[in-house]
């Protein structure tokens, strides 16, 4: 597993053993051809990583120019192979513990003030709205959300999104759930945009309705 493109381009991270079944990582591939559809979404975006596993996807934004990454994991063994991945993208990077506080990255060549945050929260749960409040985290341009595949937790977590929308107008959220699963087209605030399949792996983009502020 490694970093596909941008600054970080080649950089291997750290992978779950592999006897792990608690933490799935998206493959290389399906995280090439999702990153070449949603290119123009990345730079100075403000993304959040949902059930980040390893942190690939958020570290892939990064190191294409995205401005910042929240990342939400409770998975005691996801949250060190985030810290662990981290440190080998932004070497200079304190990331020890898991934090509510965002802390400044040292990449080169990123924005002055770029940061990287990890929130430690159990998402079965519900989102943390009250930790996005207090970190003043009032919206987000990419928003990836890659729960374990049918467990329902990918709806039920659309679903409270859904009610609590915090997309920018022309932002994405992209869901990631297995491919033979089915995904309402419409929500209240949502609407269906784009379907892509990879083998067993299954993205879907949507976009807030033009109605909607």
């Amino acid at each position: 597993m490694r970093i596909i493109s941008g600054r970080a381009r080649g950089r291997k991270l750290f992978s779950p053993p592999g006897h792990s079944q608690t933490i799935r990582p998206t493959s290389d591939r399906a995280r090439e051809s999702l990153f070449n559809i949603i290119s123009a979404h990345v730079e100075f975006a403000d993304v959040l990583d949902l059930f980040a596993g390893t942190g690939a996807m958020g570290l892939e934004a990064l190191s294409r120019g995205a401005k910042s990454i929240t990342f939400v994991e409770n998975n005691r063994q996801a949250l060190e192979l985030i810290k662990r991945n981290i440190r080998v993208c932004m070497p200079g990077m304190n990331t020890s513990p898991p934090s509510e506080v965002p802390r400044q990255a040292t990449l080169p060549e990123l924005p002055a003030d770029c940061s990287v945050s990890v929130i430690q929260h159990d998402l079965r749960k519900g989102l943390p709205l009250k930790t996005f409040d207090k970190m003043q985290l009032s919206s987000f341009d990419l928003v990836f959300l890659d729960p374990p595949y049918s467990t329902g937790l990918c709806l039920r977590i659309l679903t409270e999104w859904d009610r609590n929308n915090r997309l920018t107008t022309d932002g994405l959220l992209i869901a990631e759930e297995r491919s033979s699963e089915e995904m309402p087209e419409e929500f209240a605030t949502l609407r269906l945009v784009d379907r892509r399949i990879y083998g067993d792996t299954g993205f879907w983009i949507f976009q807030k309705h033009s109605t909607c502020s």
